[in-house]
């Protein structure tokens, strides 16, 4: 949150690399697949809210998450008794709204790297509520996002602009079933959305949910596309 620093998706606010004094650094996780589906929506409508729960893969918590929640599996099959360790409380069959610690106004120090890191990339204007759950999956993140915009939406525009969106792989046919699966979309580079409908309790709302790899995207890729920017962009 330096203001010193930029903070870059490519797909987002590249243009922040412009004058950058040696040190970039690589957003949340959470917050990158959120903004690479917003952006084009942003610029067409104007967000002005957004309210995001996260449903995060234990390989947020590195490897000693992924050993705990398969460690876990284990006893409950064999009946041995189940000892959280890297996790609050357990985490097999089990979904935790709690990652990383507690603040003093009561949300998480996960939840508010999603507010703050919006704020700094997208638009400060935008109000954003965030709350973060751990569940049982090994990779990808999934996100239900609720956003309401300034300008009135076209379901048939939007579906439009994330078709066309670098970055952004549009999967929503429900009449098949199909939508984001993060056992589908894991050790992909895309940012899967699907489930895009109107929210009819808004005068321009609009409810979608956003898979994402985030050991990809969410980390390593983004990371390896901000040097590919940088090189695009001549500052190196």
């Amino acid at each position: 949150m330096d203001q010193n620093v930029p903070l870059v998706i490519p797909e987002v606010n590249p243009e922040d690399l412009d004058g950058h004094k040696g040190i970039i650094a690589n957003p949340n996780c959470s917050t990158i697949q959120l903004l690479v589906a917003l952006k084009p929506i942003h610029d067409a409508f104007v967000i002005k809210r957004i309210v995001v729960s996260t449903y995060q893969a234990v390989s947020g918590a590195g490897e000693k998450g992924i050993d705990e929640l398969l460690t876990q599996f284990n006893d409950f099959i064999t009946g041995d008794e189940i000892k959280p360790q890297i996790f609050q409380h357990q985490i097999a069959l089990n979904a935790l709204p709690q990652i990383d610690v507690f603040l003093e106004n009561s949300y998480t120090k996960e939840e508010m790297k999603i507010v703050n890191e919006t704020h700094k990339m997208l638009d400060e204007k935008i109000l954003v509520s965030a709350t973060a759950v751990r569940v049982p999956v090994i990779r990808c993140h999934s996100e239900s996002v609720n956003i309401e915009t300034e300008k009135e939406m076209n379901i048939e525009k939007v579906i439009e602009l994330l078709e066309k969106a670098k970055g952004v792989k549009l999967i929503d046919d429900v009449s098949i079933n199909s939508y984001p699966l993060p056992i589908v979309i894991q050790g992909t580079d895309d940012v899967a959305v699907g489930r895009i409908r109107k929210d009819d309790t808004l005068t321009n709302g609009l409810n979608m949910w956003i898979v994402a790899d985030n050991l990809r995207k969410g980390a390593a890729l983004n990371t390896v596309q901000i040097g590919e920017t940088l090189i695009d962009r001549k500052l190196v």
